[in-house]
């Protein structure tokens, strides 16, 4: 039976019928979910993949969509090709940004470099974001914290952890994100005499090494556990981050773990080399 008569039985208004029910700021259209997983995933594994290409791969697989709708999904996302990462990594005009200073540099013992990133995490409901400090000599998780917001306090509070935790790195490296150069975060290494070093615009592999952690964290983790909410996606990290520093083999750390790299101070180590415009990346045994 047709809509227009429906409504005309029941004496409702057409536009009771049609109207959209509003969802809360941040909340997925059901509609769109399992497509935002799969371009999620895709992207994870291609992060050159544009929305042409998006839309070739999901159309291969099952779903009739087209470019328009591609695009507007990877916005949602903070998707692009050929980009860093999720859209994460917004410039403050105002905050002061500093000069990378990893390249050629030969990192060769624990603590000589700290790195640090935000990721997104996608919910049922919406997003949280993931920031995490690593020791790029051994690879250790040494901090993380979520956030439903991308205030830079958050970022602040991993930070102060990891110091008070495991002491002062030698430089500390990030992107140019406002969370990064916002006064309070720089304030924090700048009190601590800790070099302060970050990557240049568009320059994805000048921290490649937490790229790859969110690699892992989202491919041996959340992709595999779909979280309902954020309590138990934080309980499933802590549990995962023990996992990647005590237990999980590393290969370029001659299949040892990053916690035992870490304190014996063997065994890791990285060295980014630039060269003709492309970047490359060496561990040493």
């Amino acid at each position: 039976m047709a809509i227009s008569r429906q409504c005309a039985l029941l004496q409702l208004n057409r536009s009771t019928v049609y109207r959209q029910k509003k969802r809360h700021q941040g909340e997925i259209d059901p509609r769109d979910q399992a497509l935002l997983q799969l371009i999620d995933e895709e992207y994870t594994r291609h992060p050159f993949y544009g929305t042409r290409r998006m839309k070739t791969y999901l159309c291969a697989v099952g779903y009739r969509v087209n470019r328009k709708r591609v695009q507007r999904l990877m916005r949602t996302l903070g998707l692009e090709g050929m980009a860093p990462g999720p859209n994460t990594s917004k410039a403050h005009p105002a905050h002061k940004v500093y000069p990378y200073l990893l390249r050629g540099l030969d990192i060769n013992r624990p603590n000589q470099v700290w790195s640090t990133d935000i990721t997104y995490i996608r919910l049922p409901r919406g997003f949280v974001y993931l920031v995490a400090i690593i020791d790029w000599y051994s690879r250790k998780v040494l901090s993380w914290r979520v956030s439903n917001s991308m205030e830079a306090s958050f970022c602040v509070e991993c930070l102060e952890d990891a110091i008070t935790r495991f002491g002062k790195p030698e430089i500390f490296n990030s992107d140019q994100g406002a969370q990064f150069t916002s006064d309070s975060f720089t304030g924090v290494l700048i009190k601590n005499g800790i070099t302060i070093s970050m990557d240049g615009r568009g320059r994805a592999l000048d921290n490649i090494f937490v790229e790859r952690l969110w690699r892992s964290v989202k491919y041996e983790e959340v992709y595999l556990k779909s979280y309902e909410g954020l309590p138990s996606l934080t309980l499933g990290l802590k549990q995962y981050f023990e996992f990647y520093n005590e237990e999980r083999p590393h290969q370029s750390l001659n299949y040892a773990t990053p916690d035992r790299v870490y304190r014996t101070a063997i065994g890791g180590g990285a060295k980014i080399v630039d060269k003709f415009g492309e970047r490359q990346q060496a561990s040493a045994a």
